[in-house]
């Protein structure tokens, strides 16, 4: 059971229910009919303390004290069907405003249907809420006449307006949000109106970052009782990742509704046996089932928790005048550019410093798109922002000049795409440049370098978080020969501070102690330029 583990759900312990609207919110759910069995909405137990823990507590004047309720729970556990008749709830039921919006938000069309299809169909199932309404079905809106409270299915792949005003707002399937735009507009406007609520909820993802890694690590922190925010109920079953995937009694503890029924254990006994001998299928199993948030690609080079493990300070300032190895990735317009100075340690290991840089320009819209928190990094100083649209490459040469100055760069290994004009700059003042190729054979010995440091844990890296993204999504290509090279899945994510860093482990493994008579133009044979 991890640290953050919901166990008041279970424990019987008191729940506040300072003015009875967690009462009156559990007798709603229990009137409405389930719209394939026409019988009472079913609420078990563990969903009915979830519920009484929401609504229950108020301040003295009769706000609710959660106005956020961050839920992480593994597939099959019902978690829309219950979001959809919360979002009743505060449509036609006792949490209702006049005019009040409520929204029904997932990642794109028809998952979003997918909620508003459970609230039609308990509409539907009972007359007297049938009489209560008018259903747009082709808006996917439902509207309580008396109040003209209206409730709408929205997507995240829609273009998200600026005037939403949500009363309430079910966040689903946060995980598989592309772009964060929609999550942004939603918490703009429950901040417009007063006692406003906010439900997320998802199975675990994939990734560090992403709009909802963030949420659920701000989730954890509060559970943890790192933050202090009573306003936000964390409700996280997730699987330590030293569990026992195999255990039956670790897939009880992750799938609160199990003894109940769902998800089938016969089924989730089957997915196990085919996931102990494929292990595509044991990382959907943790991932679907155990809510064991992955790292990067489902098909990963590398263990993203061993690679954490480098995560100590790497101190300039003590390395100064020492054999350095650096790795230049240079970007196109769309691409991050990285330089990387590498390092070798007294255990034998490596020490990296990445520099990224990237347009400022783009900054805003690579982050609404999804692609990773790029205005963070910024801020933090862990992306260098060039003015315009695209990447000042005379900034990123005075950075490699500046590193020449101060450390004793053996060489500087760069991708060649692109980088012939600044090669030869660099070569004509005696400054140790190689072409250094992207294929198979050029990249197989670095990479294998790479990943004996991280796997030997002999690869210090400071925890920088734009590398560390870039290496998360590494995916492996393989020639019939056995060389590999490295790849990303998808477009958006980027790999430039990785392969960066991959060619300067590479170089410095290739050639320690071997200086180079590249530092001395007097020494350079005279015509060599390694293009």
């Amino acid at each position: 059971m991890s640290d953050t583990y919901p166990t008041w759900l279970f424990d019987a312990s008191p729940i506040e229910d300072t003015f009875g609207d967690g009462e009156r919110a559990v007798k709603f759910l229990r009137a409405l009919k389930h719209p394939k069995t026409g019988r009472a909405f079913q609420l078990d137990p563990w969903q009915e303390r979830l519920v009484r823990r929401i609504y229950g507590p108020r301040h003295p004047d009769g706000t609710r004290v959660v106005r956020q309720v961050i839920m992480l729970v593994s597939r099959g556990a019902r978690k829309t069907t219950l979001g959809a008749a919360l979002a009743l709830l505060h449509t036609i039921g006792p949490e209702k405003v006049p005019g009040g919006q409520v929204f029904l938000a997932a990642y794109d069309r028809d998952q979003a249907r997918i909620a508003y299809q459970e609230a039609h169909g308990i509409v539907m199932a009972d007359k007297r809420i049938q009489a209560a309404t008018t259903v747009l079905d082709y808006r996917h809106e439902i509207r309580h006449t008396k109040s003209r409270a209206i409730m709408k299915a929205v997507s995240s792949d829609a273009n998200a307006s600026n005037g939403l005003t949500p009363a309430f707002c079910l966040v689903d399937e946060i995980h598989a949000w592309k772009k964060r735009e929609l999550l942004d507009v939603l918490r703009t406007g429950l901040s417009k109106t007063p006692n406003t609520l906010a439900m997320i909820i998802s199975q675990a993802g994939r990734g560090q970052e992403n709009a909802a890694a963030e949420v659920f690590e701000y989730a954890r922190r509060v559970a943890r009782g790192e933050i202090d925010d009573p306003g936000t109920l964390p409700v996280l079953f997730e699987t330590p990742a030293d569990a026992d995937w195999r255990d039956e009694a670790v897939w009880h503890t992750a799938n609160p509704g199990l003894a109940l029924g769902y998800p089938d254990l016969p089924s989730l006994r089957q997915m196990a046996r085919e996931a102990e001998n494929r292990p595509a299928l044991r990382v959907k199993f943790l991932n679907d089932h155990l809510g064991v948030w992955q790292d990067g690609q489902a098909d990963p080079w590398l263990d993203l928790q061993t690679y954490n493990a480098g995560a100590l300070e790497v101190d300039l300032a003590e390395r100064e005048g020492a054999p350095c190895w650096i790795g230049v990735d240079l970007g196109s317009t769309s691409d991050l550019t990285a330089v990387v100075a590498a390092f070798r340690d007294e255990d034998g290991g490596f020490s990296v410093y990445p520099y990224v840089f990237a347009p400022q320009a783009s900054l805003r819209r690579r982050q609404e798109r999804g692609e990773a928190p790029y205005s963070l990094w910024a801020e933090d100083g862990h992306l260098i922002a060039t003015p315009g649209e695209v990447t000042d490459q005379d900034q990123v040469e005075a950075k490699i000049r500046e590193l020449c100055e101060r450390f004793a760069v053996q060489e500087i290994a760069m991708d060649r795409w692109g980088a012939t004009a600044m090669m030869a700059r660099l070569l004509d003042d005696g400054l140790p440049v190689m072409a250094h190729g992207q294929g198979f054979v050029s990249m197989s010995a670095p990479m294998k370098a790479f990943e004996r440091a991280v796997l030997s844990k002999k690869l210090r890296h400071g925890g920088h978080p734009v590398l560390r993204w870039c290496v998360s999504n590494v995916v492996v290509d393989q020639d019939p020969a056995g060389n590999i090279k490295p790849n990303k899945g998808k477009a958006p994510e980027k790999i430039d501070a990785a392969v960066a860093a991959i060619m300067a482990i590479g170089r410095a493994e290739l050639n320690e102690g071997a200086g180079c008579i590249y530092n001395d133009i007097s020494a350079r044979p005279e015509g060599i330029i390694f293009f």
